[in-house]
């Protein structure tokens, strides 16, 4: 079968409605208020590695703590605040989201937001990568409190040549539309987004033959995003939908 045809046609059985209950999209899928979808979904995004099992259960976790009421919480966040303390998943402690929640209150409490952020280092830049950078400089620029390792895993640096999947899934969540993603920023086309690549995705992709490079690094990202471009120019990254799906129906 022809590969453009049997890839679209797991798009069509994966992007709909019943992919979302088992997905960190579920998230800021909950929330009507745009502030409160972009805090969910980046929260969500950056906790997204591991057993999705856990980081599911550690968000909704995380979710109730704030009272279901992400940008209300994060808004009247201070140093003082000693809910997340005992918090903690991975390598990740309570006092890396306390200053992840701190950095994030100074962003909304000067009337800017996480898609203003974003926009501004996409635009600055002119691409997703020099993008990432920016706004992992900025996060980085802001630490004030003495967080761990865990913080850094949070926002790795791509620098270090990170293939930068969750920030690549949360855009996907945020530019595209449909069944699954919100849809809800438009400064970049969808045609320019990366895709996620995890270990999962990279594995399907070589055994599909299309990809080559060996490391699971930004380099294979662009790689891989340039042979779906082939696929489609329009719409790349719907075929993140299309791995998923191509990995569960063949058990790896």
């Amino acid at each position: 079968m022809n590969l453009k045809i049997s890839l679209d046609e797991y798009v069509s059985s994966y992007e709909t409605e019943d992919f979302i209950k088992d997905d960190p999209v579920q998230f800021p899928r909950r929330f009507n208020d745009k502030k409160d979808v972009e805090i969910a979904g980046f929260l969500a995004a950056v906790m997204a590695y591991g057993r999705r099992e856990l980081f599911i259960e550690k968000l909704s976790h995380m979710f109730a703590i704030m009272n279901q009421q992400p940008h209300n919480y994060i808004l009247n966040f201070n140093e003082a605040n000693q809910d997340f303390d005992d918090f903690k998943y991975r390598f990740s402690k309570g006092i890396d989201f306390k200053q992840l929640f701190l950095i994030l209150k100074e962003l909304y409490s000067t009337e800017n937001s996480l898609e203003k952020l974003f926009a501004y280092s996409y635009n600055s830049t002119g691409s997703v990568e020099g993008m990432f950078q920016g706004i992992v400089d900025y996060f980085y620029s802001r630490v004030t409190l003495p967080v761990t390792q865990g913080f850094y895993f949070l926002l790795p640096d791509p620098r270090k040549g990170s293939a930068m999947k969750r920030l690549n899934m949360m855009m996907r969540w945020f530019v595209r539309d449909g069944a699954v993603d919100l849809g809800i920023w438009d400064f970049i086309e969808k045609s320019e987004l990366l895709i996620p690549l995890d270990t999962h995705v990279a594995k399907i992709s070589r055994k599909l033959g299309l990809l080559n490079r060996s490391s699971n690094d930004m380099r294979a990202v662009i790689e891989l995003t340039k042979v779906l471009k082939d696929i489609d120019l329009d719409d790349p990254i719907k075929y993140d939908f299309a791995l998923f799906g191509y990995g569960v129906n063949n058990k790896l």
